[in-house]
């Protein structure tokens, strides 16, 4: 490393962000940027370490430890500490498609892993990392570079979200003639519409990197549900082979009395409808508004965070989140060693603006809806909760159970189930006639891809469960791959 001692000089240091009072007035991208001399400084605090984790890309405990798409991110961390701003972003690009939507939306388990975070806090990959790229924007040096040759072999991508545009810039460089059908009205997928702007703005961000992969040869056919719009036995015979990056779509609902209520929503729907009426500048008829409601969002992952944001920016009166499990342990728990994903408590966000307008985290934790209260119109007025403790049962799995005497009645005009999804959406699949696995996902061996029917290759969350979208690049990548190996019987892609 340029500067071995480093990360002994120099603390963590992250950029600003825009004050949350100040954000949620508007949709724009939250976190600023850091001066080139503070991000080289953080650079050097990247340690000589030998083995570095960080981009090992395992699953370990069944989470993410280090980069899914195995970043080179020692070597770019150095390449920013002495300056080389151009070798660095072609170091990033060598593993990574898209560097301006994992430094900004990915988790970092890169960071988890680190191994100057077993007794300090980590290097700050992700900074760095969405550093690289948008210095490499600014500059001009990410321009459409279209595959010197083609092969004449078509091929069709299902789903133009994480996987489905890693597969299509991929197997477009191999030369082959690529397009992609995406059945929403813009091209995107989950990076489009299940992430709200203010964490990835749509318009300078994802589709500028649409732009480029259109330039670099890809076509996008949207308004186009497969199955429904276009048989997908067109697709078969007009297509050499087909990726199959449709997502894990179905939500898991909550069947529970009252749930047949207006007012009760799933978290897409509420956040897809938003993210339109920012583009369009003005809302659709599917629009649902959380203004002067109070509202609650069961569910204290990700997309549950997206939708305090979204509701605090329209206006409600309360927003409060529903959290199934235990608050997390402030530092990591004996049966949480490093290297594995740190399980530890942080205020994202979302949670940030909330605690700004309110004064407190709008997490609830060990609590559960039981009853929706409806009033005389058939709009929910009310949620029914109760506390619950985690006990295991004769199977020795650990299980909820409620907590007798800990019932409360919370006011809502507006809830929103954002408890993750079950798997893909069927009606494709069942059109393709695709073997499925147990949980309902696309039967495709990892790192092979290959499906049940000849020429059909499936990736991403639709294959392996809902998932980071650092992992569906991955995937997306992969199948790629292999797809180019089926087509041209061997393949120059990583």
């Amino acid at each position: 490393m340029g500067k071995p001692t480093g990360f002994m000089e120099f603390q963590r240091e992250l950029p600003a962000d825009r004050s949350p009072l100040e954000r949620i007035k508007d949709w724009k991208e939250i976190h600023l940027h850091m001066p080139e001399e503070k991000l080289r400084t953080q650079g050097s605090r990247c340690m000589d370490c030998g083995v570095p984790f960080c981009h090992q890309g395992k699953l370990i405990s069944g989470m993410a430890s280090g980069c899914p798409i195995n970043n080179l991110i020692p070597e770019f961390n150095d390449l920013v500490y002495r300056g080389l701003w151009r070798d660095a972003l072609d170091r990033l690009h060598k593993t990574n498609n898209f560097p301006e939507f994992t430094g900004r939306v990915c988790p970092a388990p890169c960071e988890g892993s680190c191994v100057l975070g077993m007794n300090n806090p980590p290097v700050t990959i992700k900074n760095i990392e969405v550093s690289i790229i948008d210095k490499g924007w600014e500059e001009g040096w990410v321009v459409a570079k279209a595959p010197a040759k083609r092969t004449g072999k078509r091929v069709a991508v299902i789903g133009s979200g994480p996987a489905g545009l890693s597969a299509a810039a991929q197997l477009n460089q191999a030369g082959h003639l690529v397009t992609v059908y995406e059945r929403a009205d813009r091209p995107g997928g989950l990076l489009m519409y299940g992430i709200p702007n203010m964490k990835l703005d749509k318009k300078e961000v994802v589709l500028r990197r649409i732009s480029l992969l259109e330039d670099e040869g890809v076509k996008f056919v949207c308004n186009a549900n497969i199955g429904v719009d276009i048989p997908a036995e067109k697709l078969l015979k007009d297509y050499d082979a087909v990726v199959v990056c449709t997502g894990a779509t179905k939500p898991r609902d909550l069947p529970i009395e009252g749930r047949q209520l207006k007012g009760i929503h799933f978290a897409m729907e509420f956040l897809t409808a938003n993210t339109q009426a920012v583009l369009d500048d003005a809302p659709r008829e599917n629009f649902i508004t959380a203004e002067k409601k109070n509202v609650v969002i069961i569910g204290g992952g990700d997309t549950g965070t997206d939708c305090v944001g979204t509701s605090l920016r329209h206006g409600c009166v309360s927003v409060c989140q529903l959290e199934l499990l235990p608050k997390p342990p402030n530092e990591r728990a004996a049966n949480n060693p490093w290297p594995e994903w740190p399980k530890v408590y942080k205020m994202d966000y979302g949670q940030e603006e909330a605690e700004a307008v309110n004064g407190s985290d709008p997490r609830i934790y060990t609590t559960t809806a039981t009853k929706f209260e409806g009033d005389e119109n058939g709009n929910v007025k009310a949620v029914h909760t109760v506390q619950v403790e985690w006990s295991k049962n004769e199977q020795g799995q650990f299980i909820p159970k409620n907590i007798p005497s800990t019932e409360k009645i919370m006011p809502a005009e507006l809830v929103l189930l954002a408890m993750g999804f079950l798997g893909p959406e069927q009606p494709l699949l069942d059109a393709l006639n695709v073997d499925r696995d147990a949980r309902s996902n696309i039967l495709a061996e990892h790192e092979k891809y290959t499906t049940s029917i000849e020429k059909v290759f499936a990736a991403g969350d639709c294959r392996r469960g809902q998932s980071l979208v650092v992992w569906a690049f991955n995937e997306g990548r992969g199948a790629a791959r292999e797809c180019d190996r089926y087509l041209m019987g061997s393949t120059n892609l990583p």
